[in-house]
């Protein structure tokens, strides 16, 4: 049970029970026959198990009845267990059609996922509406400002989902230093995971617009892109095939003169939802046991940088057992899904494509398995463990950091807060934790 949404479920009664009357009763289990008078959020849970333990057996026949059963409860329009409901349901049946041998019926529960190409105003609203990506950029933005201190260069290399959205704010606060705005260059791959937000224009346009924000802000600016190979295109990137988005081309980029690092500048790594799509469980070759996530945290120590930002979901979604996925998956993202009931009326255009880019993680993580599931999210104790394995230390987050993250969720629903474990900060939902940060050097810096 979690929060309000789980502590305090609606009750929602079946909208055509009759629907129900050729399903042989007999085969029905216990529980999901307890499930068919009315749904909780707690029996909905149970109904999405049921599903994945018979999907992982091939039991069509089971699927296709608690299909029936979810098929009417879900609605994009309705409460957000429902819209939840929905976006499963599609991630149900987009897996059944493929792994069970007997044609799946139709279900009028499934949905399209329309992968718009968003401008840049569209997706700064979108980036504003809840504080999902906010509390990573301001809590990374106040590290970093602390850690560049003194330096007359800064360069950054940025790992991003959200199309340099973080740095506007960077080069304000830049801009209002007194001893004068350090020249900053920020470097970022061309090559990115295929998922939301997608935006309308390309990479060298970003940067194009950030140079001139920059220039308006009386802050020297360079920007550059890493190229991983002459024959990708922009649209072959952000394919849905493109799985992998050219992650072995990053160890030859990731060198300091492919970089032109700079022994007089502080060097900023930031990660921001970047690396749950580096797979744990692909090694870098047949000879070594080292997993590519592991891997570019290797090639990141050895550039030395002044710091490193990581920032992501707080959640476990990297099992390999479907139902593990779902059990972990339906309690994580209700957090979104109950904050956006929050304030935005039901067939809110803004609220429904949101839910739209949390339904395309949901068909990834419960749709697909193998290279095709780039979905592979740790938490962030897990996360920390990782680091400090591989010779990172934390840095504390500051009285001065806190101060900015609180002022910012104060422009947004009671319900959000924030907390410290140890050196990491966790943006929360009614108490449960959602995103966290961390900030680290390596272990040899730090000792230097």
């Amino acid at each position: 049970m979690k929060a309000d949404l789980r502590g305090n479920p609606t009750q929602i009664s079946l909208q055509n029970p009759s629907l129900f009357n050729n399903i042989p009763q007999t085969s029905l289990s216990g529980a999901l026959k307890g499930c068919l008078g009315s749904l909780d959020g707690a029996c909905i849970e149970k109904l999405l198990l049921h599903c994945a333990s018979a999907l992982e057996s091939k039991d069509a026949t089971l699927a296709q009845q608690v299909m029936w059963v979810l098929n009417n409860v879900a609605s994009l329009v309705g409460d957000p267990n429902q819209r939840l409901t929905s976006w499963f349901l599609s991630a149900l049946i987009s897996r059944a059609s493929r792994d069970c041998p007997t044609p799946m019926m139709s279900f009028n529960g499934r949905n399209s996922i329309q992968r718009r190409l968003m401008t840049v105003t569209e997706l700064a609203g979108y980036v504003d509406l809840i504080p999902w990506h906010r509390f990573g950029f301001c809590a990374s933005n106040s590290a970093i400002l602390k850690a560049i201190e003194g330096y007359s260069r800064v360069h950054i290399i940025d790992f991003s989902i959200t199309h340099c959205m973080q740095w506007p704010t960077l080069i304000d606060a830049l801009s209002k230093s007194s001893e004068g705005p350090p020249l900053l260059r920020i470097t970022v791959p061309s090559c990115r995971p295929p998922v939301p937000p997608l935006l309308n224009v390309s990479t060298e346009e970003v940067g194009m617009r950030l140079a001139n924000f920059a220039k308006f802000r009386e802050v020297p600016f360079e920007f550059n892109v890493i190229v991983d190979s002459p024959s990708t295109t922009p649209c072959e990137m952000i394919s849905k095939e493109s799985h992998s988005f050219h992650l072995e081309s990053l160890p030859s980029q990731f060198n300091p003169s492919m970089l032109k690092l700079r022994d007089d500048e502080a060097l900023v790594i930031n990660c921001q939802n970047w690396l749950r799509y580096l797979p744990d469980d692909a090694k870098v070759s047949t000879t070594t046991e080292t997993s590519l996530r592991d891997a570019f945290l290797d090639l990141v120590k050895g550039l030395n940088p002044r710091i490193v930002v990581v920032v992501d979901e707080d959640a476990d979604l990297g099992t390999a057992s479907l139902t593990s996925r779902i059990a972990t998956c339906f309690n994580y993202l209700w957090i979104p899904f109950d904050a956006l009931e929050t304030f935005l009326p039901k067939d809110s255009c803004q609220r429904m494509e949101f839910e739209a880019d949390i339904g395309h993680k949901i068909e990834n993580i419960i749709g697909f398995e193998g290279f095709q599931r780039i979905e592979r999210l740790e938490s962030g104790s897990k996360h920390s463990q990782r680091m400090m394995k591989a010779g990172f230390s934390s840095i504390a987050f500051d009285e001065e950091t806190l101060g900015e993250v609180r002022s910012l969720l104060d422009e947004h629903a009671s319900g959000w807060g924030m907390k410290k474990e140890d050196d990491m900060l966790v943006l929360t939902w009614k108490g449960h934790n959602s995103v966290y940060a961390t900030a680290w050097v390596p272990s040899s810096f730090e000792d230097n």
